[in-house]
């Protein structure tokens, strides 16, 4: 099932795919998407159906209009890196962005499960009783206590604002749900329940468009360039072939992080050799290779996170959502094994201690209709169904009266509020009894680089000293230390619009003071 090789061949046909279907350069045909992240350099993923992003019609600047010399540029077209686009242009710079893969989007585009925050005016409107001060605490625990709590601090006490700003641009996150490791409803997701991610990224696309910001894609940025240890600019190649210098007074990386990378993976966790990964092809660390170049430092360089519940043979998140809206998790014998609420590393820890290291995600139709990336999976051909409990147990070859016997106990446990067998508390709304029901089956994969390059709450990259390196910003994947030693389901989406807006806002202020 961990087929390494298998990885590597659809992760290899995805790249022909994207290149067969774009253009060679400028623009991309209507498209669809996967849970978690920014971009790097940025987009395209592990299998055919989302091979482009979501970033649908996009048009990109053509490479006719490239000019020498920017304000600022941004190495990376994912969620981070058209956010601090967006917030320098509305402080009167003049931006650009490079993205090396052939669509914009990158690993925002396969985010599903939403964007958590806290204290937003959707909670309110919703009677959700929620607090910064809680949200921190909870990822803090959820971190082991490694974080960083400088940067977890602005984190929380900046997502709110957030919320605002994408509401504020026409990016609507009101659907709120919960997903692991968390007490109270702060993920938020679009209007409809749908996956954050392409909604988010197609909004992005089309507010850089209205801003007229140029954003290129077949632009490979292989070097950061310094004179006296400032950045000056980018060494960027053009389809594979033309490369070009150009200038700016600042540069934002946010490339994401490395989670395609299984070379760089095996050698800082070679425990994790023969993982499916859900990254999109280009997330290969290429930020954190040439910041490191210039004298950046890292920080948890082998904290990956695996999700648990990865759908093998096309490494296919499953998002958490499902699980926040009431599905269980059971074993090839039917049976409950765990808190499926529970952190990410819990989950994938009892999922690997089953014999046959997978299980299923068993939900009904009410689930099924509060999350409607479940339509995309069954698109995907992910998804078996039964008319009855019964049925549903004859396509997972599980034994039926061992199923029937834990959705009772799981309904009943609904219906007392109360998990006897393994504690878990949130995702209790609403029973597993609407028929017809439906199962996926799961396993562990790599997710998520919690490592990274370390900037402090400005964006800044820091030297081994602990020093800004002037005129480099970074924000996004690319960099390390917020999560600590586990990501909380949603946080990512909410580090790339918190520092992706405020690496755009403190780059332009860099700028201006020169």
């Amino acid at each position: 099932m961990r087929n390494k090789t298998a990885a590597a061949l659809i992760l290899i046909l995805s790249v022909m795919l994207v290149v067969a279907g774009c253009s060679n350069g400028n623009s991309s045909t209507d498209n669809s998407a996967n849970e978690n992240k920014s971009g790097n350099n940025a987009a395209s993923a592990t299998s055919t159906p989302e091979a482009v992003s979501g970033a649908s019609e996009a048009s990109y600047t053509p490479y006719d209009q490239l000019k020498d010399k920017y304000d600022i540029i941004i190495v990376g077209a994912g969620g981070a890196g058209m956010t601090a686009a967006l917030e320098a242009k509305a402080k009167g710079l003049n931006p650009v962005i490079l993205e090396k893969m052939p669509v914009a989007g990158g690993n925002t585009t396969k985010s599903s499960s939403g964007m958590n925050a806290s204290e937003t005016k959707f909670q309110k409107e919703q009677g959700i009783e929620d607090s910064n001060d809680l949200f921190y605490e909870e990822t803090l625990k959820g971190g082991h206590d490694t974080n960083d709590t400088e940067m977890l601090r602005f984190f929380v006490d900046n997502s709110a604002s957030a919320i605002d700003w994408l509401d504020s641009i026409g990016i609507r996150l009101n659907n709120i749900t919960i997903t692991g490791g968390m007490n109270e409803k702060r993920t938020h997701r679009p209007e409809d329940g749908s996956a954050v991610g392409q909604y988010l990224v197609k909004g992005l696309v089309t507010n850089v468009q209205e801003q007229d910001i140029p954003l290129f894609v077949n632009a490979e940025v292989k070097e950061i360039t310094e004179t006296d240890g400032k950045a000056t600019g980018v060494k960027v190649l053009f389809n594979q072939t033309d490369e070009k210098t150009i200038a700016a007074a600042a540069v934002v990386v946010t490339t994401g992080g490395f989670g395609a990378n299984m070379d760089l993976i095996s050698e800082v966790r070679p425990d994790l050799e023969g993982y499916v990964t859900t990254n999109q092809v280009g997330s290969t660390g290429d930020g954190i290779k040439m910041i490191e170049k210039l004298g950046g430092t890292t920080v948890d360089m082998d904290q990956i996170q695996v999700h648990p519940t990865v759908q093998q043979e096309n490494s296919y998140l499953i998002g958490e959502a499902v699980r926040g809206e009431g599905a269980i998790l059971v074993s090839s014998e039917g049976k409950r094994f765990t808190n499926e609420l529970d952190t990410r590393d819990k989950v994938t820890a009892s999922i690997d201690a089953l014999p046959e290291k997978s299980a299923f995600l068993v939900f009904d139709s009410g689930v099924k209709s509060r999350v409607k990336a479940i339509e995309q999976y069954e698109k995907m051909g992910f998804v078996v169904e039964g008319e009855s409990i019964e049925a549903l147990a004859q396509a997972m070859n599980a034994p039926a009266d061992q199923l029937q016997a834990t959705l009772d106990a799981w309904n009943s446990a609904v219906k007392n509020k109360q998990d006897a067998d393994f504690g878990r508390t949130t995702g209790m709304d609403n029973d597993l009894s609407g028929a017809p029901y439906y199962a996926i089956k799961i396993a562990p994969g790599i997710h998520y680089t919690m490592g990274g390059v370390k900037i402090n709450t400005n964006t800044e990259v820091l030297n081994s000293d602990g020093e800004p390196i002037p005129g480099l910003f970074a924000a996004g994947e690319v960099t390390g230390g917020l999560h600590g030693q586990n990501r909380i389901g949603g946080n990512s989406v909410a580090e790339i619009i918190i520092f992706g807006r405020q690496a755009g806002i403190k780059s332009a202020e860099y700028v201006q003071a020169q």
